[in-house]
């Protein structure tokens, strides 16, 4: 199995009721997602957040700590994915599709209903929690 590395962010709209979701185009039906995606050789995961939001939505955000972790198995791929969520922040940008061949639709949603679509196991609720867990990066190590 390879293991495959994927960062999403949490994004509240002004009111801190909708939450932004991304609509993929899949190979045999569409899904959502929060905006983001897989990380790249050399990048932080801090880096593939911000990058992947840009990517998909146009928005500029910062990161405000990890909302979750969690992991699958993709049998089918021999992938064994550990996604990392983070809540973030819009601080620019202006919202538009850059990857149409990708994505279908960009769209706030009520967070309830986001919650079906975040895969998080027994979660309702969770989404609305303020809490979360600091991202620390150690910088990079070169000998220990």
């Amino acid at each position: 199995m390879k293991r495959v590395d994927v960062t999403y962010v949490l994004l509240f709209d002004d009111q801190g009721e909708n939450v932004l979701m991304v609509k993929n185009k899949g190979e045999n039906s569409s899904y959502y997602t929060l905006p983001g995606g897989a990380v790249e050789p050399g990048e932080t995961l801090e880096e593939a957040a911000i990058r992947e939001v840009k990517e998909e939505t146009g928005l500029d955000v910062e990161i405000d700590g990890v909302f979750s972790v969690s992991e699958a198995f993709f049998e089918e791929r021999g992938h064994h994915v550990i996604f990392f969520t983070f809540r973030g922040k819009i601080i620019g940008g202006e919202m538009n599709i850059s990857m149409p061949e990708e994505i279908e639709e960009l769209t706030w949603m009520d967070s309830q209903k986001a919650e079906d679509y975040i895969h998080i196991t027994n979660s309702k609720g969770l989404i609305k929690r303020k809490s979360t867990v600091p991202y620390l990066l150690r910088k990079r190590i070169i000998q220990i």
